[in-house]
């Protein structure tokens, strides 16, 4: 299980190691979830430990992002790695990630968050 931490108004998903479809499916549930009960107004989902993206967690990161966006918050992703965004931008998956904020890590994603809310 990926842990969510609480930081002021934001939400932090620091996801540990490589998820399969139900873990994914999983997070999407109890982020949604969080953001209501803890009345978030920003997710920072922290993708530093992931050595690659499929196209399946592109597509479910998205959906996350959407999601969390129709529940009133803004979804911030960091940390993904110089060789998964090269090799997402090579396959095409880069666009899918279209109209999310991105930052570098963690530290800026909470500036971006803090600034946002």
């Amino acid at each position: 299980m990926t842990p969510i931490l609480r930081h002021k108004d934001v939400l932090i998903a620091s996801i540990q190691s490589a998820l399969s479809d139900a873990d994914w499916m999983t997070l999407s549930d109890e982020l949604s979830r969080r953001i209501g009960e803890m009345r978030a107004k920003a997710v920072v989902i922290d993708l530093t430990m992931m050595d690659v993206m499929d196209s399946f967690a592109t597509r479910i990161l998205r959906t996350i992002a959407q999601t969390i966006m129709l529940r009133g918050a803004q979804t911030i992703v960091v940390g993904i790695q110089p060789d998964v965004a090269m090799a997402m931008v090579q396959l095409g998956l880069a666009q899918r990630l279209e109209g999310i904020l991105t930052a570098l890590d963690l530290d800026q994603g909470l500036g971006l968050a803090e600034a946002l809310v």
